[in-house]
């Protein structure tokens, strides 16, 4: 049953233009499906690259597979790849030869047949069909869902023509996109730097010596405060998981998750009075408090508490004692975390402990000074997210238009050959 296509026609979007034949899909193209290949064979180096559905993007890989590879599993560039779980995924293949993993499939075409056009004109309808699916977990999509869906199909010819101006256009747009995600990184790494500089150096010629080798030096006359020293710590514990009453109650229950390097107003999880009598580490952290990320991928991460919270056992969190500001201490850690990322320990994902972050040792000028890097921080960061959310604003118009132009080509809304790249990004400024 063609899922997609039925669905269009259904909803009276679907229109074959004058000379293009309705076909299915499995007359058109080849499909293969991917190989179940042994776990044992896979490791980070080996004779092949072992295509996985989180390979289909640019990344390079991570996985490889040893010994014999049957010939029908191996994929080479201008292949179709299609993932079959999740989100259904399609890329073109330009990654070279690889060994194409089960739960993926591998699409070439027939006589007659550009492949660029069947991957341009694909997606949408595979979006539908996921769109359609129903699933308490994991979406699948089959082979025969891929086979059964129709295309209109114009003659070869015209599918070059198609093919070839989105070619040019959509990589002019990608280039665009790219800009402007460019344009973002910048500045981050901007705002990161001046954070670097108002809470190490303040940009003074003269310095002094920190003794630190991954932050050499300070502004003279600031003094090295150590945490330890600056503010008590703590930190939290997680309530038995299967015991409901523990849970949604009145008292926030802040998680690593929450850390975003923000204020932090409204937690995701909370816990109930029960949890609080019963674990006595459950402590009310209040308003202001600085919270720090010990575990796993978002070791380093900051926030401050907005509102009264208690804390899981993988934060810890720091009140203060008089000589640090908390919210100048916010800064310096998120100007750091890479080099706090250095000192943790663990392996794949790294940690780092209360001690270790009682040991760490910050630059501070007098509080009256720190709260003034505090208000320029704080102003240049408001600045950098409007500029940021500009951007974001444009790549999402952008991909938006990429989209329309491929739905307008191949549904042959207008004719490829009058048609220029001019207007595609019209409205949407540098």
């Amino acid at each position: 049953m063609s899922i997609a296509w039925q669905a269009r026609t259904r909803s009276g979007t679907e229109t074959v233009p004058h000379g293009w034949t309705v076909r299915r899909v499995g007359d058109l193209i080849a499909l293969t499906n991917g190989f179940p290949f042994p776990s044992e064979s896979f490791g980070p180096t080996g004779d092949i690259p072992l295509v996985r559905i989180r390979d289909l993007g640019d990344a390079p890989f991570e996985t490889f597979v040893s010994g014999r590879v049957p010939v029908s599993a191996l994929v080479r560039n201008g292949d179709v790849i299609i993932g079959m779980d999740g989100d259904f995924n399609l890329a073109i293949w330009r990654k070279g030869e690889a060994a194409l993993n089960q739960r993926l499939c591998a699409l070439r075409p027939r006589p007659d047949v550009d492949i660029r056009f069947i991957a341009y004109f694909l997606p949408s309808s595979l979006k539908i069909i996921n769109d359609l699916t129903f699933s308490t977990t994991v979406k699948h999509l089959s082979s025969t869902d891929v086979l059964s869906e129709r295309i209109a199909l114009p003659p070869l010819p015209e599918q070059r023509r198609i093919a070839d101006f989105l070619d040019a256009e959509t990589a002019r747009i990608d280039r665009l996109i790219a800009a402007s995600q460019r344009q973002s990184d910048s500045m981050s790494e901007r705002l990161t730097e001046f954070l670097r500089q108002m809470t190490t150096t303040a940009g003074d010629r003269v310095t002094m010596p920190t003794g630190i080798a991954w932050m050499p030096a300070m502004a003279a006359g600031w003094r090295l405060l150590k945490i330890g020293r600056s503010f008590t710590s703590g930190s939290g514990t997680t309530p038995r998981s299967s015991e409901s009453a523990y849970f949604g109650g009145e008292h926030n229950w802040v998680n690593t998750g929450d850390l975003r390097d923000r204020v932090i107003e409204r937690p995701n999880k909370t816990v109930t009075d029960r949890a609080l009598a019963e674990y006595p580490t459950l402590k009310i952290y209040a308003p202001g408090s600085l919270v720090v990320a010990m575990y796993g991928a978002t070791t380093g991460r900051v926030g401050i508490l907005g509102v009264p919270a208690c804390v899981n056992q993988a934060c810890c969190v720091l009140s203060e004692l008089g000589p640090l500001d908390s919210q100048y201490a916010f800064f310096w850690f998120r100007a750091h975390r890479e080099e706090l990322l250095k000192l943790a320990s663990g392996g794949g994902q790294p940690n780092i402990s209360q001690d270790l972050v009682r040991s760490l040792r910050i630059p501070a000028p007098c509080r009256s000074v720190q709260q003034e890097v505090v208000r320029r921080a704080i102003d240049l960061e408001t600045v950098t997210a409007r500029q940021k959310a500009y951007q974001k604003r444009r790549a999402d118009l952008l991909a938006e238009r990429r989209q329309a132009l491929i739905t307008a080509a191949v549904t042959g809304q207008f004719d490829v050959s009058t048609a220029g790249g001019r207007n595609v990004t019209e409205g949407i400024t540098a």
